[in-house]
């Protein structure tokens, strides 16, 4: 039993698991990502577009649309089959979707990266930065060999678990060569998903570049990098022949770090990370060139991140601003992942979003979770191991000319300027969840969305482009599909609540929930199965842009711009592991909004900018929730 889990020396078990089936063995079966029909996809174009224009602009549109299916459109389409026929080991969004994220020249905070944090250990003792800093490094070493060492369980998406997810099943699959292995998933109604980005979670960075950032990883690095109070550290977690590093040792390292009294250094070099990427790139030169060449290949090229923050949390909006953004000296937002650990021993993840999706962050973040405090390294009583640290542990030095304390103190500027400008709130809202709209068979999602569209109506008077963001990781290199949560069913079933309730009766108005719910459930199926519009609509663009064709009329609609203007931009996760997940809005005039439907009750934080008042939305999603239920249970909704 011991030799079976792979224990070192130390005696702490080197691996989480060891799955049977190995873990990418369903990789090169994957299906891969449909290209839609150029109809179908014009026609949910329009579908989407409806709600948000008046007839007459709409028929502009609907012609403009008609025109480019049949001529240029029809076209590019045909080659972008051709082409993605040619490109079978991949899927057809992979380029043009790397290239939208490192072509963008934004800084990635607050406007790509995202967070997630995590529940606190079940444990109230083990909440203390030091030990829980010890349990989830350890246990994040452990995933990474894992999965390097390829013992980590498939991802699958189990629909029948009784028969798919059973040792039965993974001790036949596992004897199904790996170019078959998905049909026989399949059968099971069991669907694998995709696992390319997972490598990326380590030893990775975004590097700056003029024009275009790169994607760096180097696999070799045994180190981790650790920030505290702006200072940069940096030691060694795995030995010369791969096993981990004791985890008293680890602790021991931490310990020195955490009671480490040097001064914040004067110009934070964190702050670089979340600058314009073309200023980034242009000071990381001048790093270069100034001699810090190896300091910069450490952190670049380290394990992972991991913050320290020395205050405790206040509450869920300061929690949501510590994870989101923090101070921007102690974090380094080019990581694949920053993990974050307060004083207090809250801990969440920031990760960068060109390299992957908010699934494989999650798996990781469950994976994490349930190992560090089900299977803990280090407990409250555990002594550090009686190691010298000052010779393990290397506090990285910079070099810095008056162009980079100029640069730096630039970006604080502006890091400062734009973190004052975000707002978040958030609400609780405890009438009911998930338990309670399946047993009146609505759609949770559909509910959720559907409150939403009710808020912005009743506080701004209109219904506006909305993005809800779906995996397509069921295929080979998916990434993401949008669902366009704004319909006509939700724009008649909100007029009918906010507008003129008392014209309607109950039961119309459950039947128009029904509705809502029934056409949110079809868009979702058919985003997951890869049969959305917009990553197909995107992909023409981005081929028309790279052949050097003028950019299709359909593509100047001003129509086109407003629905890719995206005021209300959506994301749900639901974790044993995960608190709250949320990200910054991604247009100057729009709502970042986070949701959990749980079973009994709905979580929602917003991130929102001046123009908009994210408070007052949140205040009319919780009248829309209270209506939507109220109807649901059959009561008259008041005024």
């Amino acid at each position: 039993g011991r030799w079976r889990r792979g224990y070192s020396s130390a005696g702490a078990a080197e691996y989480l698991h060891r799955s049977i089936v190995p873990t990418m063995h369903y990789q090169k079966s994957l299906p891969r990502l449909p290209v839609p029909k150029l109809e179908d996809t014009i026609n949910r174009y329009l579908n989407a577009q409806k709600p948000l224009l008046n007839a007459d602009q709409f028929r502009k549109t609907e012609e403009v649309a008609h025109h480019f299916e049949k001529g240029i459109g029809k076209e590019l389409h045909e080659q972008l089959v051709a082409q993605d026929n040619q490109n079978k080991h991949t899927s057809y969004i992979t380029g043009p979707w790397f290239d939208m994220y490192l072509k963008a020249r934004d800084p990635v905070v607050l406007n790509f990266n995202a967070f997630m944090s995590f529940n606190p250990d079940p444990k109230p003792e083990y909440n203390d930065q030091l030990i829980r800093a010890t349990n989830m490094t350890v246990s994040a070493v452990r995933f990474m060999k894992t999965f390097r060492a390829g013992y980590l369980e498939p991802e699958v998406f189990h629909l029948n678990p009784e028969k798919s997810d059973t040792e039965i099943f993974k001790k036949i699959i596992r004897f199904v060569p790996s170019s078959l292995s998905w049909f026989g998933a399949y059968m099971v109604n069991a669907y694998p998903l995709d696992m390319s980005q997972y490598f990326r979670l380590f030893n990775s960075t975004r590097l700056p570049k003029l024009n275009r950032d790169e994607l760096y990883t180097d696999e070799k690095a045994k180190h981790l990098l650790v920030l505290r109070n702006g200072n940069f550290y940096i030691f060694d977690v795995i030995d010369r022949d791969g096993n981990m590093l004791k985890p008293s040792e680890i602790q021991a390292h931490f310990k020195y770090i955490l009671s480490d009294n040097s001064p914040a250094p004067a110009f934070p070099l964190g702050y670089l990370s979340s600058e314009n990427r073309d200023t980034w790139a242009l000071l990381r030169k001048d790093l270069l060139d100034s001699g810090n060449e190896a300091a910069l290949q450490k952190v670049d090229s380290a394990l992972f991140c991991l913050s320290l923050d020395d205050f405790p949390i206040k509450d869920f909006v300061h929690l949501s601003h510590t994870m989101l953004h923090g101070d921007g000296a102690n974090r380094w937002y080019d990581k694949s992942f920053n993990l974050i650990i307060t004083k207090d021993g809250t801990a969440g993840i920031n990760f960068e979003h060109s390299w992957g999706d908010g699934v494989a962050v999650l798996r990781f973040q469950n994976e994490i979770f349930k190992d560090s405090t089900k299977a803990p390294a280090v407990s409250p009583q555990s002594q550090p191991a009686s190691v010298d640290s000052s010779r393990a542990v290397q506090k990285l030095d910079f070099k810095l000319n008056d162009a980079l304390k100029a640069g730096i103190t630039k970006a604080k500027q502006k890091f400062d300027a734009a973190v004052e400008a975000l707002s978040i709130n958030m609400i609780q809202f405890s009438e009911g969840g998930k338990d309670l709209l399946k047993q009146k068979k609505v759609s949770p999602d559909g509910v959720a969305q559907l409150a939403f569209q009710m808020a912005f109506l009743r506080q701004y008077n209109q219904t506006v482009a909305t993005y809800e963001s779906c995996s397509t990781a069921a295929f080979k290199h998916g990434r993401t599909e949008t669902i366009r949560p704004a319909s006509v069913h939700t724009k008649k079933c909100s007029e009918a609540f906010v507008r003129e309730p008392s014209k309607h009766s109950t039961e119309e108005l459950r039947k128009l929930i029904e509705e809502c719910s029934k056409y949110h459930g079809r868009l979702t199926k058919e985003a997951a199965m890869g049969q959305g519009f917009d990553r197909h609509l995107f992909s023409l663009r981005y081929l028309a842009l790279s052949k050097g064709i003028a950019l299709p009329d359909f593509y100047e609609d001003q129509a086109y711009a407003r629905l890719n203007h995206n005021i209300i931009s959506t994301s749900t996760l639901l974790s044993p592991a995960v608190q709250l997940g949320g990200f910054g809005p991604v247009v100057p005039d729009g709502f970042g909004v986070g949701y959990q439907v749980h079973d009994d009750w709905i979580g929602c934080n917003v991130s929102s900018y001046p123009t908009r008042n994210g408070k007052e939305f949140l205040q009319c999603v919780y009248k829309s929730l209270e209506d939507i239920f109220d109807v649901l249970k059959g009561k008259k909704i008041s005024g």
